[in-house]
């Protein structure tokens, strides 16, 4: 691996670009095939800056220390998260480039989850079945009781692959705090702030009720 992995042309060369996630930014998908090994399946992330100073500084960060960055800070969640047994992606390196004296650039590259499409994306097309969503609560109470605080929990950062396995994904910026029914009670009305406002932007959206109450009976479980 070399430094060049965290640079799109260098994949969009091999033709190793399997995808793009057209956010704010954009995400880029890579499939890669070395010698003699197995196919690498990869999310390459640039960090940017959110709200009114990204009109200052759109991907800029002020440098603290290395662990303090980002991109490191991420890497490292992720690993003492798998540890731990949370379905979460698995971290495969993160890249923190100094800009001048007080500032830095982050990437990360997570190995992507095999057959895994995002809640929203699935909620688009049908329902889900009742035991998935209790499946939801119950993982994210599993994160919850090991005090990982998620600072973005919404439907698009919640995964689900082809045997209804939960995965929770997009960990930058989060933590690990003291079990708190304050926080916890937070993130889980996030979670239901972000799928009716999906339920008000489009009608097709396959959300109810009593699906947030399934999830709330996995939760409690």
């Amino acid at each position: 691996m070399g430094i060049d992995w965290f640079e799109p042309e260098f994949w969009q060369e091999k033709g190793a670009v399997a995808g793009l996630s057209h956010g704010r930014y954009i995400t880029y998908f890579v499939s890669y095939q070395m010698p003699q090994q197995p196919e690498l399946n990869m999310v390459l992330r640039h960090y940017y800056r959110g709200g009114l100073i990204q009109k200052i500084s759109k991907d800029k960060f002020v440098y603290t220390g290395l662990h303090k960055t980002r991109a490191v800070a991420e890497l490292i969640m992720l690993e003492k998260m798998r540890e731990l047994g949370l379905p979460v992606p698995k971290p495969i390196a993160a890249r923190v480039e100094r800009v001048g004296l007080f500032n830095c650039r982050n990437d990360i590259l997570i190995e992507t989850i095999k057959d895994a499409v995002d809640g929203f994306k699935l909620l688009k097309k049908s329902n889900l079945s009742s035991d998935t969503w209790f499946n939801i609560g119950a993982t994210i109470r599993r994160f919850h009781v090991q005090g990982v605080y998620h600072s973005d929990l919404n439907i698009h950062n919640i995964l689900i692959d082809r045997d209804q396995q939960v995965y929770v994904i997009d960990l930058d910026r989060c933590e690990f705090r003291e079990p708190s029914d304050d926080w916890q009670q937070q993130n889980l009305q996030r979670l239901q702030r972000s799928l009716n406002k999906e339920k008000g932007l489009f009608p097709d959206f396959n959300y109810a009720n009593t699906d947030w109450q399934q999830l709330m009976a996995g939760y409690n479980s």
